[in-house]
């Protein structure tokens, strides 16, 4: 028989358990109506008054038309209360329109249309799912046709003078055909000839009459919404202190005229790094660059490294004669080619480094390998060398 003693240490612990799971439910329960309280109190989600003047590329939105207050409203919705993705690009804005917007300006092109870049890539160098490429997102075939250099090694798309004036290139084709800039905008999203072909459907020549697909029909009310954001930041919420914003990099360009095997070393060399590099000349692909006879090519460095080095009495207006940096590295005449190396049974990076007269670093670099990689039996690794090292 159990003692009487533990029976009542039971019942009194069962008991303190059923006092404390009550004590706690009702706690929980007075909580979730403060909470809720609370929320009604406090929380707010305002919707936006619809301005009574909006322009774009100076022309006046039809704005009395319901379809296009209405298209506008889901566009500025979306991107207020979307509020990380738009502060990013207030604070991009802040670093890459000063070089857009000159670039406008002097191709005759509305400054407005800065804002498409913004709307389409977010001032990054991101790839659409198509293929689209860079801050003005160009297809291939279409940056080749307005001289955007674009191959395994060069992609001028991620170059960003370059490929906004590919961009005024297009917008100036587009307005000599359609004479309006709206109808200008609309045909970067769904191309010159599709805009003609709905004018001529609908016997319509307004970008803000036109009935078209869903894309091409939100897109311009977007460019328009995010001006209307940057523009008035603090109207709609967004208080951004000026020393948040991205500041532009000054840069020193070096005039290079010759190959640069190994784009790491020579930056290193030059009070630079591989990193820095990669980020102010996205648009060469590959760790090293060819440079053709006859071809010139001015690579971004970081001008407050530069000015640290003994370079900096060299620079001028901004600019270096690659004949003036630490060439130690420096291919003079032959393009550099590449090989592909079937890794054999046994063999290591260091062992192929050897047989090629590379660096194991490079080796590494080229084939974005770990430090430690263990290279399997008939994988392939790629080696660059000069023409005449073969």
């Amino acid at each position: 028989m159990m003692p009487l003693k533990l029976i009542l240490s039971w019942l009194t612990a069962a008991l303190i358990g059923t006092l404390a799971f009550i004590f706690f439910q009702g706690n929980s329960h007075i909580q979730s109506e403060k909470n809720a309280e609370e929320f009604k109190q406090y929380y707010r989600v305002f919707s936006l008054a619809t301005p009574k003047v909006l322009e774009f590329a100076g022309t006046q939105i039809p704005l009395s038309d319901f379809d296009v207050a209405e298209r506008y409203d889901k566009e500025i919705l979306t991107n207020v209360y979307w509020q990380s993705q738009t502060i990013l690009m207030i604070k991009r804005a802040q670093r890459f329109f000063p070089i857009i917007e000159p670039i406008l300006k002097a191709n005759g092109i509305p400054s407005d249309f800065k804002y498409i870049a913004l709307a389409e890539s977010g001032l990054q160098n991101v790839v659409s799912p198509a293929g689209a490429a860079g801050f003005w997102q160009f297809m291939e075939k279409t940056g080749k046709r307005y001289a955007l250099e674009i191959n395994e090694e060069i992609d001028e798309r991620y170059h960003l003078e370059k490929a906004s004036y590919a961009a005024c290139a297009y917008f100036k084709e587009a307005y000599a055909q359609l004479k309006d800039w709206s109808l200008v905008a609309a045909s970067y999203n769904m191309g010159i000839e599709g805009v003609k072909r709905q004018i001529k459907a609908q016997s319509v020549s307004n970008y803000y009459d036109l009935y078209l697909n869903v894309e091409t029909a939100r897109y311009l009310f977007r460019i328009i919404a995010i001006k209307n954001i940057c523009e008035n930041p603090n109207q709609f919420g967004f208080h951004i202190a000026q020393t948040d914003l991205y500041k532009p990099i000054p840069a020193v360009y070096v005039k290079t005229n010759l190959s640069i095997s190994s784009l790491a070393a020579w930056s290193a060399s030059n009070g630079c790094n591989y990193k820095l590099l990669k980020l102010l000349n996205p648009w060469i692909r590959k760790p090293f660059i060819n440079v053709a006879p006859g071809k010139v090519y001015y690579i971004a460095l970081p001008k407050n490294r530069i000015m640290q080095t003994a370079l900096a009495h060299a620079v001028k207006n901004d600019t270096l004669i690659l004949d003036d940096t630490n060439q130690k590295n420096l291919i003079q005449e032959d393009i550099i080619t590449e090989v592909t190396h079937q890794v054999m049974r046994g063999e290591t990076i260091k062992s192929i480094a050897e047989k090629y007269k590379v660096s194991e670093e490079d080796i590494i670099l080229w084939n974005e390998l770990s430090n430690t990689a263990n290279l399997s039996p008939n994988s392939r690794l790629k080696i660059r060398k000069t023409g005449s090292d073969f």
